[in-house]
């Protein structure tokens, strides 16, 4: 059975206080739900603002939303400093907000690999270069960068996405080399396909060759999110496919008979 991502009512992340992007919906939204289920606080980011101020709304003082594009630095000053105020010192940022540009290599326009690029790997970059400071004024914390499978794998048609999440993947490793003293955790979490918008028009038999052959939920990918946001307190520089065993290999089924 598929949890509901808000079970988690331990206390795990009681204190904690977390920046997450694209929290509006999809997976940003059920981290969103785990997090704030575990007794933590969330600043949600988003260009989604209806969703977001209904979410807020919807989970109470635990959670404030803000206007948030992760390719403006200042957007990102503002938004860490807002988490300060509104909810405490920041201790963990989930890098979720990302888009999927669809067009063949030798056709893609400049202008949709620019944005593509910008949005899941400058965005990454800017998120951790202005959550750093308050981590370290903390005394550490945890960063969560949300890849993909196609930051292990290849796909066609797809070219600027597979490129931003290998990008992603990298500079993880990057900065789990670089924070390491600083008490800073930074590891990258790989969904496969996961049921969200992004993924609305995929054909679900295309995961009929996976070891679990279905779509994932956006809770499922919540779990380990909150895991590497907490009690994962060892784990830095990983990377964790959530993708039902599909970068494994496909399942080969002996013909009938």
């Amino acid at each position: 059975m598929v949890g509901s991502g808000t079970g988690q009512t331990d206390g795990q992340m009681d204190g904690q206080v977390v920046l997450v992007t694209g929290g509006a919906r999809g997976i940003g939204e059920a981290v969103t739900r785990a997090v704030v289920a575990a007794g933590g606080r969330v600043l949600v980011g988003d260009l989604l603002d209806e969703e977001g101020t209904a979410l807020a709304a919807e989970l109470g003082e635990a959670v404030r939303y803000v206007h948030l594009d992760v390719v403006d630095p200042d957007g990102w000053a503002q938004a860490v400093a807002t988490a300060e105020h509104l909810l405490g010192p920041v201790t963990g940022l989930v890098n979720n907000a990302g888009i999927v540009t669809w067009g063949a290599l030798d056709s893609m326009p400049l202008a949709d690999w620019d944005r593509t690029i910008a949005v899941n790997l400058t965005g990454v970059f800017l998120g951790m270069q202005a959550v750093v400071p308050a981590l370290r004024r903390e005394g550490g914390g945890s960063i969560v960068n949300i890849s993909s499978t196609a930051g292990l794998v290849g796909y066609s048609a797809i070219p600027a996405y597979v490129a931003s999440k290998w990008g992603v993947r990298g500079l993880t490793k990057a900065a789990a080399l670089e924070l390491g003293a600083d008490h800073i955790r930074v590891n990258s979490v790989h969904p496969g396909p996961i049921r969200t918008p992004m993924t609305a028009g995929l054909d679900e038999a295309t995961t009929a060759g996976q070891p679990i052959p279905r779509m994932g939920e956006p809770a499922e990918v919540a779990t380990v999110v909150l895991m590497l946001l907490g009690p994962a307190t060892f784990c830095t520089g990983a990377e964790v496919a959530v993708d039902g065993g599909a970068v494994v290999g496909q399942v080969v089924r002996p013909p009938a008979g």
